[in-house]
């Protein structure tokens, strides 16, 4: 299993090299410099060599930001990360700041008059830059581009070197279209609909989603770092390092795909000049705008090509990740069944229950990777819901508390995304009454039916009904896009308060999951993926609606459920849910566990 960049793969990162980027940026006549977390190709997950502010700092999060100063330095993170980041940063070299409550922006308003501060224009989308630039200016100070980036610099031969996992064919029996078909289809549509010549793809999914092909440059996410120009004829250039290039991935790319190193990507970009080149400036660096424009290059700004086709998933995607859920669920059904009878005589610490998990996906025999570091929360640590076990955090989880569990796999078929919160001995009354709120927003959207054209905002405040009316209520979306054995969070797609222009449309897979947080005592969650279907016309209906189909198949924890709280339509959908995991898991496990899971399946 490829590991996570963190104190136990690495140990020679954080605050130490502070001033050696000093240094550098100094022979810059730099006062300040910008470390994003993102790297070149704007990946969540980072390949070890991209992870800078992990190397500058010490945190190792999914996201943040850093600001080092010559005087002073900030590391800026949401409120996923606030415990992970006070155990990571040394706060007598870091401020530590919310990322979302003013952010970078507020601090660079505090800069020195006339300071100047660089930043790496392959690192930060053209969006991001101008708010960051007007803040700089609130305060006289200038955002400067550098060539050489002084913390690659001071990073120097240290520096990990770049990956070069091999990139592989994705057979059509999994991918269920032809590379060919797909680039005539997403180039005819640049012209047709845009007008563009080209495209500039820089988004690794979107490369391995178009080309059919699969690499490891990225944890948890079988990504290959690339770039393509896609013309509007359907040819394309592919910009790949020689090195991860296997021995029949040319004949599988075709005549129609030239393989290029990527030292070539910018002379490429210029030949673009005089033409119209969609790029998408939420997936793309300013770099290639600036890069395009100085070409000569007509630069239009627009949503990647890839991005609504590899969302809507084909028949055959979606019968591979129906099958890749059934695997996975089997699996987790084994860890549901251990925690249920080992795991409450003798209770786990939570880096027991991660590893006893992942034992049993990886016992399946053809599980890739993980889809994510899997969080394992006990006790108070649910309150945080992205928390991850470290060996300094990790706790046991004590008698009358709650495990709460979200985890994923990926398979040459499917990428899962499941949570589950079991008790841990007796449950209080509150914590029963809190998961079965939980649950009714869960089953709210599980069972909803909606027009075609609704997006996942117009959908968010049924998840949250049952909580708002006790007065409560959770900070996070209820629910993000996933890919098939790709990321395990995908856009455009989305159900969330934040507005969202993007319609859930068939094929579309979307986690389902609400849940409540009560600081310091307890988490929970309940989280299945869901599919968007077309649902049956209903007689009299004169709309086109679509409906959810449950892809995730495992036991909920009915310790955790009050039935009086629950309505007549509700326990019969719970009943319903459970029937379903029964017929379909229980084939799949022993019988020792099968026997367990009709018990924990009978009718509420």
């Amino acid at each position: 299993m490829r590991q996570t960049f963190d104190e136990s793969t690495d140990p020679g990162f954080g605050p130490r090299h502070v001033p050696l980027i000093r240094e550098a940026m100094a022979r810059q006549g730099l006062d300040g410099f910008l470390v994003p977390h993102e790297d070149e190709h704007q990946n969540e997950y980072l390949p070890a060599a991209n992870d800078r502010l992990a190397w500058a700092s010490g945190f190792t999060g999914s996201a943040g930001a850093g600001v080092i100063m010559s005087d002073r330095a900030a590391v800026f993170v949401d409120g996923r990360y606030t415990l992970q980041v006070r155990e990571q940063v040394d706060q007598g070299v870091f401020e530590i700041r919310d990322l979302v409550e003013g952010g970078v922006p507020a601090y660079l308003e505090t800069a020195s008059k006339g300071a100047v501060i660089g930043y790496d224009a392959r690192l930060h989308s053209p969006a991001a830059l101008d708010v960051l630039k007007a803040a700089a200016a609130r305060a006289g100070a200038t955002l400067k581009p550098v060539v050489a980036n002084p913390l690659d610099e001071a990073w120097g031969g240290q520096r990990p070197a770049q990956p070069q996992a091999p990139v592989v064919p994705h057979p059509v029996q999994y991918a269920g279209e032809e590379s060919s078909a797909k680039r005539a289809r997403v180039g005819s549509g640049l012209a047709s609909t845009l007008g563009a010549d080209a495209a500039v793809i820089t988004a690794p999914s979107s490369i391995a989603w178009l080309f059919n092909i699969r690499g490891g440059d990225v944890i948890r996410t079988p990504l290959p770092l690339a770039q393509a120009v896609l013309r509007a004829d359907g040819s394309a250039r592919l910009f790949l390092d020689p090195a991860k290039v296997t021995e029949d991935l040319p004949a599988w790319l075709g005549n129609e795909v030239s393989l290029e190193a990527p030292e070539a990507l910018e002379g490429a970009l210029a030949d673009l000049a005089g033409k119209s080149v969609l790029v998408d400036p939420a997936q793309s660096s300013a770099w290639y705008f600036d890069t395009l424009v100085a070409a000569g290059a007509k630069v239009v700004r627009g949503m990647d090509p890839c991005t609504m086709p590899r969302a809507c998933k084909n028949d055959v995607e979606l019968d591979g990740t129906r099958e890749a859920h059934r695997r996975d669920g089997a699996a987790l059904t084994r860890f549901l069944h251990w925690l249920a009878t080992e795991g409450q005589v003798s209770p786990p610490d939570e880096k027991e229950a991660v590893a006893k998990l992942e034992s049993f996906r990886e016992a399946t025999g053809v599980l890739k990777d993980l889809s994510f570091d899997t969080i394992g929360a006990a006790n108070g640590h649910g309150a945080l819901p992205h928390y991850r076990p470290t060996e300094r955090s990790n706790e046991r989880a004590a008698l009358g508390s709650l495990l709460l569990v979200d985890s994923g796999g990926q398979y040459l078929d499917g990428t899962t995304d499941v949570t589950r919160t079991v008790a841990i001995g007796e449950p209080s009354a509150e914590m029963v009454q809190r998961n079965t709120l939980v649950l009714k927003g869960h089953l709210a959207i599980a069972r909803l039916r909606f027009p075609a054209g609704t997006t996942g905002s117009a959908i968010d405040a049924l998840a949250r009904m049952a909580l708002w009316a006790h007065g409560l209520d959770y900070d996070h979306g209820t629910g993000h896009g996933v890919g098939v054995y790709l990321g395990v969070h995908e856009g455009p797609q989305r159900i969330s308060k934040a507005p969202n222009t993007i319609a859930l449309q068939p094929g579309m897979i979307v986690s389902n999951e609400p849940g409540y947080y009560k600081d310091g005592e307890y988490g929970i969650r309940i989280e299945n993926l869901e599919v968007v279907m077309p649902a049956e016309p209903v007689a009299g209906g004169d709309r086109p609606m679509h409906r959810f189909e449950a892809l995730t198949l495992a036991p909920i924890d009915r310790r955790l459920v009050d039935k009086a709280l629950l309505t007549t339509e509700e326990v019969a959908q719970f009943d319903a849910y459970h029937a379903r995991v029964l017929k379909e898991i229980g084939p799949r496990v022993e019988p020792e566990i099968r026997t367990w899971l009709e018990e924990v399946c009978q009718p509420l």
